[in-house]
Parts: structure tokens; C-alpha cells; sequence
């Protein structure tokens, strides 16, 4: 007896035992993909983890359905560092599998209906959408779900399936489908017939078409220039001809088409051979880094904005290439990608691979697969948190910029990993080093720096010497109270805004919420329009001129009118870029002036259209959310307006103030990176708040010394680790049943700080009333026994028939 055992792309705690012939048994490697049946009729790509000879107790093993790979897909390091990433973030091993691979890799059986042959149907017994499916049957072999969804114009049409079932029409087939197909160019060459010189003259003399010889000369041309194969498409935009002329020609034997698989991303043309030169105080840095590598394997790189950290990087990577090691480049947001792309494409050309999530589902098999082969192709990977999960097997340095940002820690769906401190368990699995680099690293790193657990290298000089920008806090109350405001603009930063503009120079608008309006109030009821699925109030986007859910999705038009008393006299309350956007172009109309937040960057190529012109100089004014406050260089924007600081102050996190001043002075940054000193303007009510005193000043220590005597006091992060439980239910009632059940009864078996069960402010989201609870875990007690005892609590909390229906997710160091 052989078998093996098998993760599943399934949220299920456990691995599976597989029957497996001696021959498969022998065939079958560690970490092949192999289709297995699951459930009744269900087939899943699943992930081979053990091979063995003990057959499962509880159950009868299957049989496999077939081996997908002829060679293993991942590797153990990746195996290890799953395990890792479940136990450590309490999820299970599926999970992990589903979210580690494309899912192009993750192939699952659809259902395929087709007509019994041997049976007779009575077409009166059939309803009429039943005739429909039976009538389409008739001219084709079978349809997929979907095909009978489009007939029937139905999103739920299994009833009507079932019924036909019933009546013995249909019978169903499970079948799996590969989704990766590789790029295939056509090419074409001249048939060896004419090889002689003779044979070409005399086969010129024999075409009659004008339009064929013009092409057959056009390929004779081509061949002479470039001596490399000539594809169909540059043969046909060369000789302004159509492929109907080439398959004339390929018909009478005169040329052959053959094809050549190629990679879908190639960044061979963008290579420019650029010597890199650091500054004096860059090679300093260099240098320390490399030192601090002797003694530690993370290391935090703490330098100011526009200190020249990506030449560092490059440097660095430039080494760890030449000894033949892999370099991993992880980004916190994909318009960061972007520029950086650029930037190391042309110094290193085809060796950087990019992996993120507007790339499609062939680009990242692609990707995979140079990896697993440590191609020259992905010799350095550009990634944001995703590209984790690669299968690296020679990872030399992990270089992680902008640490502090939050997009790095995964929210939904699981596995909750922050993938900084992921990279850092990979990088010791692999023997690599980890550098971590921010102008606002996190409290968390800082404090590792400071206690000696990671290297800590400080350049505090921008490059070429250029100076911090100048800060000018504007008090919007007395602004207000003397009337120096146009719509929310003072006029302090319309000036600097003119002043900027006349001068030719760029302007980045900084306001952390988009859409119009978040709010839209009747002046006469106070009724404000809210979301039916979520405890939220609906967000005004003018464009649309519609009301959006920015939880759920949820839309409607604009009313004209108030929908609990009818009046007209509605009010937008707050703004978002919209409103910023609009109000602009009635300052300033002669200008151009765009905005980037989730809205206008959700097609592929979005974020390099926006960032490509604004490089160029094509837009003058730049208004955006969070996106636009990681490390963009643009050399040409001297002003910096933050349109109102409060809205991120107050807010009901422990970290909110930390995550405002890493905002602003990220945002301030972006002002100034060449020789003239740059400006920031930010619009506050509270200039007098700590923090934004400290943003004024460029007071990081400052900033970090108050936060971590907070943190201290109230128990928070980097002296205790969190975990929050979210349970979620419809109905209300039965969660703040069993969320206080849970809460009681992990006061009783945990000696820790145990908080909640609270709502938090948004309490109901698509239709689901939201409890959470935190624990608080001291250094000194021991996080895997305290994890341990929290599955035990969740395990029996699922066993009570009454509570099973609600859902629990735990969120480890949650950010």
C-alpha cells in the first residue's frame, strides 16, 4: 500500500491521505500538484506534502485522479515557511496554499452538462426553461454552468438542473482545465526549396501578385538587416500588408510559419548600460550596511526622504547578482512598482521579474516558473507582499522599503500575514539577509533597532545635499473666522499654488479620502442616506453622480430629493480628491489637473499613465489619497499642500498617531528632491497638536520616545503582542451571546489582559454584525502555549450547536 498525503486549496485544518500505485508512488515527488476527488463529485488541485505506507484510520483512502507536474512546482523552503506562516498566524495550511500560488496553479473541476443518449424525453413534461436547456442541447455536445446561467438570463439556475436530473435529460461530468497557455509567436521563414540564388530569381519571375512580391522583398530586406526570426506581425507593419498575403505565399509553399514561445513581460529593451555612482555619503552608508550584515542578518536603513535609498538598494543588489544569488525587492503599494520598475530595468535589463496582482494570471505563472528555475530572467523580483511566496531557492537579500507601511499586513482573506515579518523567518529559512528601509520606520522596528535585535544604519543628508523642505502649518479656525478661505483652500496655499505654477514647477494635493463628499445631509430632517448591508453612511461620488458603499460596493443615484421627508435642500458634508479636483479647476482652469485614488487607477496600466505624465510634466497639479505618499520621485514638484491633517489624528487607533506622522512627513517628502528647497503646506485646526509640531520640525525620536511611553502604560505593541478576534453573525442578538461565552471563558483560562467583546464604530458589514476581542500578550509569556490555548477556547466554541454558525477569524499582530 503507498499513499500520500495532501494539502487542499480548502480553509480546513488538516492534510489528506491519498491511495497512490507503486509506480505512481515512485513517480511522485514533494511539492508535485496532483488532482484529487474531494466530497461527493468534487475534483481539487492538491499539493503533495508526505509520500508513505500508513493508510488513514478514519477513512478510506481514494485514489488519486492524476499527477499534474512532471516536476515539483515549490520547494521545502517554501513548505517550512507555510508551516510557519499557519501556525504562527493561526490559519490553516490551505489557506496558505490557496494564497501562496496564482491561481492559474490551483486548478478546480467544472461542472459539464450533456444530454442522456439513451433516453427518450416527452418535451411537453418540460417547463419552459427547461425546454430551453434541452432545445440548446440539441445543438451542441454539453454546456458549462455559466452557458445555461446566459440562456436562461438566471444567476441561481441548480433547481431547474436538479429537475431535469430527476427526469433522467441530463447526467453530469466533472473535468479539470489548465488556465496557464504559454505565448505563442507566429513566425515565418522561407521554404528550403529556395535556398539558391537561382530558385529565388526564377520564383520572383513566377509571382504574379504585385502585393505578394512587395512582401516577399520587404522579408529579403528584413532577413539582411537583422539575420534574427522574423515574426508575422513586424513582416506585415514593415510592408503595410495583411496576413491574407502571407498565407497566399505559406499556401504555395514559398514560406513556412513556425512558432516560438515567449515570455509575456521583457524588459530587455529598457536596459541602458548606467554606471552607477553613489555620493559621498551613500558609499558611507554602503558601507555600514555591508558591515552590519558581519555581525546581524536584518538591518534598518533610517534615512530621510530623498536621501537616496534606491541607489543604496541597487548597489547592494549588484553584489548579492554577481555571487549568483536571487534578490527580492518587496513594495508596500503596486503604483510603487511602477517607478521603481524603471529605475532597475534599466540598469539591470531582463533580470528583474515584477509580481503583483495587475499582473494576469499568465504573467505570474510565468514569473513563478523563472524563479523555481532561478532563470536569469528573475534574478531580482519587484513585488509587493505577494511575491513572498515565490518559490526562491537561492534568495540571497530581501530588501523591504517603506517597512512602516500597513499595506504589507494582509486583512482578509487568510492567512492575516505581515509580510515583513514573514520575509524575515524566509530570509533566516534561506540564510539571507533582510534590509529594511523608511524615513518613519514602524515603533516596532525602531525599538528592535534600539534594543540591538537588528542593525541600525542612519543617513540623514538628502541626495545632493538638497535641504528638508520648508513647513508652514495654516490654522483653518482662524482662517475661517477671518474669512481668508476660497471653498477649503486658505489662501496662504492659493498663493503658493500660483506662485509654484508661474514658476513652471509641479504641486502634489494631499487628502486621505476619495469621492466627492462622505457624507450627504438633509438640511431640513437630518436624514443622512446610508448603506442597506452596512451600519455606514453612503459616500457622494459627483462624477458617478452616485451614493457608494466603500465597504460593500453598494450604489445608487444621487436623490433629488430627501427620502425621509422629501425636501430638496440637500447638503454634502466633508470632502474627498473629488471635491478638491473640481474646486481646482475653477482656481486654477487653464491647468491640468488630475487626481489618483482607487477610482482612476483600476485598469493594468493605470498607475504608469498617471505617473508617466506627471513625470513628463503633462500634469500640473496632482491631487491623491494615501497612494501618492510612498517613496514617488518626481524632481520637478516644489510644493506640497496637505488639504486637512485632523482627519487622520483622530481616529480610534493606537497607532493613529504614529501612522499621521508617518504620513505627513512621507507626503512631505515628495517636495523639493532636486536643488531648490521644496514647500509644505499643511492645513490644520489644532496647529499646537504634538504631532504635527513634530512633523514641522522632522522630529522622528521625538515623536517615537512619546509614542513608546504610551505604549508602555497602555500595553500596546512593542511591549505586547495583540491578537483580535472578529466574530461576525446576522443576527445580533446570537453574536453578543456567544461573544460574551468567548470572552468569559478566555478570562478564565488566559492570565492576560483580555479586552472586549466591543463593537467596533462600523459594526455591520454586508449584512453581518461585527464583535471583536483582543488579547494582550506580555513578552515574557510564551506566544505559541497562549496560541495554543486560544485554538483549544475557538475549537469548543465551535462545537456548541447554537454558536457554530458564527464566524471567527483570528488576527495575529494585527496592524
Amino acid at each position: 500500500m503507498h499513499f500520500i498525503e495532501v494539502i487542499l486549496p480548502l480553509s480546513l485544518p488538516k492534510t489528506f491521505t491519498y491511495s497512490v500505485s507503486e509506480a505512481e508512488y515512485n513517480y511522485i515527488k514533494i511539492g508535485m500538484r496532483v488532482a484529487v476527488p474531494f466530497g461527493k463529485s468534487k475534483i481539487y488541485t492538491g499539493l503533495v506534502l508526505d509520500l508513505h505506507q500508513i493508510p488513514p484510520t478514519l477513512y478510506e483512502a481514494k485514489e488519486i485522479h492524476q499527477i499534474l507536474d512532471e516536476k515539483p512546482i515549490i520547494n521545502e523552503f517554501q513548505i517550512q515557511h507555510w508551516q510557519w506562516i499557519a501556525s504562527y498566524y493561526m490559519c490553516n495550511l490551505g489557506d496558505v496554499f490557496r494564497g501562496a500560488m496564482p491561481s492559474a496553479f490551483i486548478l478546480e473541476s467544472e461542472t459539464i452538462i450533456s444530454q442522456k443518449k439513451d433516453f427518450n424525453v416527452n418535451e411537453s413534461d418540460l417547463s419552459d426553461d427547461e425546454f430551453l436547456i434541452f432545445e440548446a442541447l440539441q445543438h451542441q455536445s454539453s454546456l458549462k454552468v455559466q452557458d445555461i446561467s446566459a440562456i436562461l438570463n438566471k444567476k441561481n439556475i441548480f433547481p431547474i438542473v436538479q429537475k431535469l436530473l430527476n427526469k433522467n435529460v441530463l447526467s453530469l461530468q466533472e473535468e479539470m482545465q489548465d488556465e496557464y497557455k504559454p505565448k505563442l509567436i507566429r513566425y515565418i521563414r522561407l521554404h528550403e526549396d529556395y535556398t539558391s540564388d537561382e530558385s529565388l530569381i526564377s520564383l520572383l519571375d513566377s509571382l504574379n501578385g504585385a502585393k505578394q512580391k512587395e512582401l516577399l522583398l520587404h522579408y529579403f530586406q528584413l532577413n539582411a538587416q537583422e539575420r534574427k526570426p522574423i515574426s508575422v506581425k513586424q513582416l506585415t507593419e514593415i510592408a503595410q500588408s495583411t496576413s491574407v498575403t502571407i498565407k497566399a505565399l505559406i499556401d504555395k509553399n514559398i514560406f513556412e510559419e513556425y512558432y516560438i514561445q515567449e515570455d509575456r513581460v521583457n524588459f530587455d529593451k529598457n536596459k541602458t548600460d548606467n554606471n552607477l555612482v553613489l555620493s559621498e555619503a551613500q558609499q558611507k552608508t554602503f558601507v555600514e550596511i555591508k558591515e552590519s550584515f558581519l555581525s546581524r542578518d536584518v538591518s534598518l536603513l533610517h534615512g530621510v526622504t530623498s536621501s537616496g535609498k534606491t541607489e543604496i538598494y541597487t548597489k547592494l543588489i549588484e553584489e548579492y547578482i554577481a555571487q549568483g544569488e536571487q534578490v527580492l525587492y518587496l513594495l508596500p503599494e503596486i503604483a510603487l512598482t511602477t517607478q521603481l520598475v524603471s529605475r532597475l530595468t534599466a540598469h539591470f535589463g531582463n533580470q528583474v521579474a515584477v509580481f503583483h496582482s495587475k499582473y494576469s494570471n499568465n504573467e505570474r505563472v510565468e514569473v513563478w516558473n523563472q524563479v523555481l528555475e532561478n532563470s536569469e530572467k528573475a534574478k531580482i523580483v519587484i513585488g509587493a507582499r505577494s511575491s513572498l511566496f515565490l518559490p526562491f531557492s537561492n534568495l540571497g537579500l530581501i530588501i523591504i522599503d517603506e517597512e512602516h507601511e500597513q499595506t504589507f499586513k494582509q486583512q482578509d482573506p487568510a492567512p492575516r500575514y505581515h509580510a515583513r515579518d514573514a520575509a524575515i523567518v524566509l530570509a533566516n529559512l534561506q540564510k539571507a539577509k533582510v534590509l529594511l528601509g523608511s524615513a518613519t520606520p514602524s515603533i516596532e522596528t525602531y525599538f528592535n533597532a534600539q534594543s540591538g535585535k537588528f542593525g541600525m544604519i542612519s543617513i540623514s543628508e538628502r541626495f545632493g545635499k538638497a535641504p528638508l523642505p520648508e513647513v508652514e502649518l495654516v490654522d483653518l479656525k482662524e482662517n475661517y473666522f477671518k474669512k481668508r478661505m476660497k471653498g477649503h483652500f486658505s489662501l496662504t496655499l492659493i498663493e503658493a499654488i500660483t506662485e509654484a505654477l508661474s514658476l513652471g514647477e509641479q504641486i502634489i494635493l494631499f487628502q486621505n479620502r476619495r469621492g466627492f463628499s462622505p457624507v450627504l445631509e438633509c438640511m431640513t430632517c437630518g436624514h443622512i442616506p446610508q448603506c442597506t448591508s452596512c451600519n455606514v453612511s453612503l459616500t457622494y461620488h459627483k462624477f458617478k453622480n452616485q451614493l457608494r458603499c466603500h465597504y460593500c460596493g453598494y450604489s445608487i443615484a444621487k436623490p433629488t430629493n430627501c427620502h425621509a421627508c422629501s425636501s430638496v435642500d440637500i447638503s454634502a458634508k466633508g470632502f474627498g480628491t473629488e471635491q478638491i479636483e473640481l474646486e481646482l479647476a475653477e482656481l486654477f482652469p487653464t491647468k491640468n489637473i488630475k487626481r489618483m485614488d482607487q477610482d482612476t487607477t483600476r485598469g493594468k496600466y493605470s498607475f504608469e499613465k498617471l505617473i508617466d505624465s506627471f513625470k513628463n510634466r503633462e500634469i500640473d497639479i496632482l491631487v491623491g489619497t494615501q497612494m501618492l505618499a510612498k517613496g514617488l520621485d518626481f524632481d520637478n514638484v516644489s510644493l506640497v499642500g496637505i488639504m486637512n491633517a485632523d482627519t487622520m489624528l483622530y481616529h480610534p487607533d493606537f497607532r493613529a498617531f504614529e501612522r499621521s506622522f508617518q504620513m505627513m512627513t512621507q507626503v512631505s517628502g515628495r517636495a523639493g528632491r532636486s536643488d531648490k528647497r521644496g514647500k509644505v503646506i499643511i492645513q490644520t485646526y489644532n496647529v499646537n497638536h504634538n504631532v504635527i509640531q513634530q512633523v514641522t520640525h522632522n522630529d522622528y525620536v521625538g515623536m517615537y520616545n512619546e509614542q513608546l511611553y504610551e505604549r508602555q502604560i497602555y500595553k500596546y505593541p512593542p511591549y505586547f503582542r495583540l491578537i483580535k478576534l472578529t466574530l461576525k453573525h446576522k443576527d445580533f442578538d446570537k453574536l453578543k451571546e456567544g461573544s460574551m461565552w468567548l470572552y468569559q471563558v478566555m478570562q478564565q483560562h488566559l492570565q492576560l489582559p483580555v479586552l472586549g467583546p466591543e463593537e467596533p464604530g462600523i459594526n455591520r458589514i454586508r449584512n453581518e454584525y461585527i464583535r471583536t476581542i483582543m488579547v494582550k500578550i506580555p513578552q515574557n509569556v510564551s506566544i505559541p502555549n497562549t496560541k495554543k490555548t486560544i485554538q483549544k477556547i475557538l475549537n469548543s466554541f465551535d462545537v456548541i450547536p447554537q454558536y457554530r454558525t458564527i464566524k471567527v477569524t483570528a488576527n495575529v499582530d494585527f496592524y
